[in-house]
């Protein structure tokens, strides 16, 4: 039996006195109102995370084993999961940056100024409480749990307040859990420390389904179908729990899409998500091409797209006369024929013999991005263009001299006049012909897609490269799925870079030394300057990687097996070298030369040079 401590005594004649005034079973005129399942499950969560902080100062006072404290942790996870849909949907910022923040450093911006703020949340204590330094801690543990409860608990009593955010369209949140259970739950993004994926899933469809049984909307709907199918899955999910094992393309096929599919048959015609997600709503298939939506990351509208503009732009593209020296174009870096990369280890620049500062990366699904360049600097595709324009090392131009270039040659004048009904040739018409163009250079119809969309097969050695690309060899915590890339899910309207250590060299090449480019800490965005951007980079795509080396931003890896050997050994950090908030973890992933094969095996399964949209 459990020794009642002072603090432990506090802590539930709070809750009982709380849960007496803030409880929702509220006497209206003598008539009792029964609590809706998302109240009911609000106020449980609140209750585990009370019992989790009792269990802290416990583990603190070595009254109960460690074994105890990460039960307890799992119960308040599990009991988060269940509601996850409902908060992470209409309080996203709220879960992502206190709630189930990822265990890193981040910033938070104040005008034009920047704090950096230590990780906090539900994913740090998995990390923290199922680490080996777990017991030398404990200070830190206490201290997490204590900032993440009074954060629930100020979030919990506004929301009682003010009533809670009931949106328009209520499957929205369920799909969207459903992406998130895929590229982040499953993955172990979520669950760094315990790795524990297949109960909280479990959960998190539990919590879905009670929802469906519940919400009023849904009588409007048959629902028997979705409900066999969430069922199975937790049956499934009970069966294999293995993170290693666990048979990630199978669950996809057979129950995490259909259910997908069959939810998005209810949606309204509400889409609550349009200004503030990349993802397609009246999407089917995580491996289709309509899964993202290009006009949400750029300028251009897709009222304003058509064929004439992309063909516009496709001349613009190629046409060298528009740099100053007449010698380079967008095509010069970016090669149809290789990915749209150049091959080089660092992109050639105007200066014969000179190269400019990094790799230059595929343009396939390039749009598909919040920010641009290894340093992400560039706030959309347009701003992208403007930055190469006006570099020395590059076109070193300006939009007025390009125009004006334009404007003497008939067959743009032309071009621009079937494109735009006002004919212009200007600074804005120009941006939009060439992004329309960028835009259209989709690569979402790989053997893998097609596989996963069961249109074909592959090989064994590529489904088995999958899982562990999903799986144990981490890839997918960092590139997501479906994009492959750092495009964070569930509503990709965010980039994430990361600090991985890469080496001037291969790492069976000595001495082995930290690359001299220091990354994003340079991008000139002064609300990042901040030390956690030391040597960070984006997170590209590795659609199509086998078109693009070499590797990485300094391009120095030339061989993708010299890629996961460095990641097997944990990056720069792994390998010994100091390195100053790496976000790769340092341990050892422990791959097997036939694994490597199987995951290489799976990337070549990713290429896919389909042509762009233009007729």
């Amino acid at each position: 039996m459990r020794k009642f401590t002072k603090n432990y005594l506090l802590i539930i004649f709070t809750a009982i006195i709380g849960g007496a005034i803030m409880s929702f079973n509220t006497v209206d005129e003598g008539i009792k109102v029964e609590k809706t399942f998302v109240e009911e499950g609000l106020l449980k969560f609140k209750y585990q995370l009370e019992n989790l902080k009792s269990d802290v100062y416990l583990y603190k006072e070595d009254k109960i084993t460690i074994g105890k404290l990460q039960s307890s942790l799992k119960d308040t996870r599990n009991s988060y999961k269940e509601i996850e849909f409902y908060i992470a949907y209409h309080y996203p910022e709220f879960s992502k940056t206190h709630l189930n923040a990822a265990p890193l450093f981040r910033i938070e911006a104040a005008g034009t100024s920047a704090y950096t703020l230590p990780p906090e949340g539900l994913q740090v204590l998995d990390e923290l409480i199922f680490s080996d330094e777990a017991d030398d801690r404990k200070d830190k543990i206490i201290e997490i749990t204590d900032f993440l409860f009074n954060n629930y608990n100020n979030f919990y009593v506004s929301t009682i307040k003010n009533g809670l955010s009931k949106g328009n369209n209520k499957t929205l949140a369920l799909r969207i859990e459903l992406i998130r259970i895929y590229t982040l739950g499953l993955t172990g993004f979520d669950t760094p420390g315990s790795l524990n994926i297949s109960e909280e899933a479990s959960f998190a469809f539990q919590g879905m389904q009670k929802y469906i049984q519940t919400e009023s909307y849904f009588k409007n709907f048959d629902t028997s179908k979705a409900e066999k199918l969430i069922s199975e899955s937790r049956i499934y999910l009970s069966k294999n729990q293995d993170f290693e094992t666990f048979d990630r393309i199978e669950f996809y096929k057979k129950y995490l899409q259909p259910i997908y599919e069959e939810l998005g048959i209810w949606d309204g015609n509400s889409d609550d998500l349009k200004e503030f997600s990349g993802w397609n709503v009246s999407n089917k298939n995580f491996f289709s091409s309509d899964f993202l939506e290009p006009y949400f990351f750029t300028i251009l509208k897709s009222s304003e797209d058509n064929n004439e503009l992309r063909n516009l732009g496709k001349e613009i593209f190629f046409d060298e006369n528009l740099s100053d020296n007449g010698k380079m174009s967008c095509a010069t870096c970016h090669l149809p024929e290789k990915g749209f990369a150049d091959g080089e280890a660092k992109s050639l620049s105007n200066a014969e013999g000179k190269t400019v500062l990094r790799n230059s990366p595929s343009l396939y699904n390039a749009v598909f991005a919040k920010r641009f360049f290894y340093d992400m600097r560039a706030f959309y595709l347009e701003q992208q263009a403007e930055h190469v324009i006006y570099n020395s090392d590059e076109f070193n131009t300006s939009y007025e001299s390009i125009i004006k270039k334009l404007k003497t040659k008939p067959e743009y004048k032309k071009a621009f006049r079937k494109a735009f009904k006002n004919g212009d040739i200007d600074k804005q018409n120009f941006s939009k012909a060439l992004s329309s163009y960028v835009s259209s250079l989709y690569s979402f119809d790989s053997d893998f897609d097609r596989f996963m969309r069961n249109e074909k097969e592959i090989s064994d050695d590529a489904k088995k490269g999958f899982n562990l690309f999903m799986g144990k060899a981490n890839c997918a915590t960092c590139h997501f799925a479906p994009h492959f890339s750092g495009l964070v899910p569930p509503f990709f309207n965010e980039n994430e870079s990361e600090v991985l250590g890469v080496t001037k060299k291969p790492i069976k090449i000595s001495p082995l030394e930290i690359d001299s480019d220091q990354g994003r800490i340079k991008s000139n965005v002064k609300k990042e300057d901040s030390w956690i951007y030391e040597n960070s980079f984006k997170t590209m795509t590795v659609r199509n990687i086998a078109l693009t080396k070499p590797y990485f931003h300094n391009g120095a890896f030339n061989t993708l097996e010299e890629v996961l050997d460095f990641y097997n050994e944990g990056g720069g950090e792994g390998l010994g070298l100091k390195i100053k908030n790496q976000t790769l973890p340092s341990d050892k992933l422990n791959l097997t030369e036939t694994e490597i094969k199987q995951i290489i095996a799976f990337l070549n399964s990713l290429t896919d040079v389909s042509k762009a949209k233009v007729n």
